[in-house]
């Protein structure tokens, strides 16, 4: 079974994380823009990790044969600074305009100030104006009155609810998301949120029309193999094949196939993975020889002299 993660941000996880990865069957992420953890000062850092996303972060993936995508946004916590809110937002359109990215996001309320809505409503005009879907972060706090009213704001805003995924669900949220139109994406931690376990549930109630499931894996408590973990458990538990694959692949790549960015023949038809390549000079292979595929699916491991 191929494997999508939709929501995770690969630049906090390790490259073991992306060996793991592959070997679990994961042959694409959607890394969407986050905060690093602690406030960032200026717009030049926001440019600095934004450029990450979409350039040293798509080699490092693909040095593990897994394709990389990113979507490109403000995140709700951070558009309280209006100062630097208001650069920040002057930046995106052009890193929007770059390849793989597949949505706007992620974006939404936090505390749900005005702040959080004058961005969120100016970053759902930029996806107008790049006809990109959208990746809403729901709230961790007051979240079904925060889902309402991001969903009302995007109706506002004449944007289809099937060009937006509606992100962290849980079971107080789904039913008005799934009512409304919109992709139901759920976040798989390891003891918050939506564990497998719950997921499990849902999918068992609701089948997989318009949902599907994602690790969020970053520099807290997470899991990178949310995803494949996930499906063995649905496996396990009598859900179908046929939802699994929806859950875990197919819904997330309908969802984002809509930016014409991301095609299933770019890891069905991949090129060969070359270790030997440099990304401006870097490798992520710290000293360790290279390894570089062959005809009919071998490896060779590679001596540099």
């Amino acid at each position: 079974m191929m494997l999508i993660d939709p929501h995770i941000h690969m630049l906090a996880r390790t490259t073991d994380d992306y060996e793991a990865m592959a070997a679990a069957g994961v042959v694409a992420v959607i890394e969407p823009a986050f905060w690093t953890g602690q406030p960032r000062t200026s717009v030049g850092s926001y440019a600095d990790y934004l450029s990450t996303l979409v350039g040293w972060e798509r080699f490092r993936a693909a040095q593990f044969g897994i394709r990389h995508y990113c979507m490109i946004g403000l995140n709700s916590k951070e558009a309280n600074d209006e100062a630097l809110a208001e650069q920040v937002l002057e930046v995106l359109p052009r890193f929007l305009a770059k390849e793989g990215v597949v949505a706007v996001g992620e974006i939404g309320y936090d505390e749900q100030t005005e702040a959080e809505d004058r961005a969120l409503r100016a970053q759902l005009e930029l996806a107008r104006e790049f006809d990109l879907p959208v990746c809403i972060h729901t709230p961790h706090r007051d979240k079904k009155r925060g889902t309402s009213r991001t969903m009302d704001v995007i109706a506002e805003h004449g944007i289809e609810p099937a060009r937006v995924v509606i992100d962290h669900n849980n079971e107080e949220t789904v039913d008005e998301v799934l009512d409304r139109g919109f992709w139901a994406a759920f976040t798989l931690y390891p003891r918050t949120k939506m564990g497998s376990e719950r997921m499990v549930a849902i999918a068992r109630r609701y089948g997989s029309e318009r949902m599907f499931v994602d690790s969020s894996a970053d520099w807290g408590v997470s899991d990178p193999l949310a995803v494949p973990k996930t499906a063995r458990l649905m496996l396990e538990r009598g859900i179908p094949a046929a939802d699994v694959e929806r859950l875990t692949y197919a819904n997330a790549l309908a969802a984002y196939g809509r930016s014409g960015q991301i095609r299933e023949e770019d890891w069905t038809d991949p090129p060969a993975v070359d270790q030997r390549m440099l990304y401006e000079g870097n490798s992520v292979l710290r000293g360790q020889q290279p390894r570089a595929a062959l005809p009919g699916g071998r490896e060779e491991t590679l001596t540099i002299e």
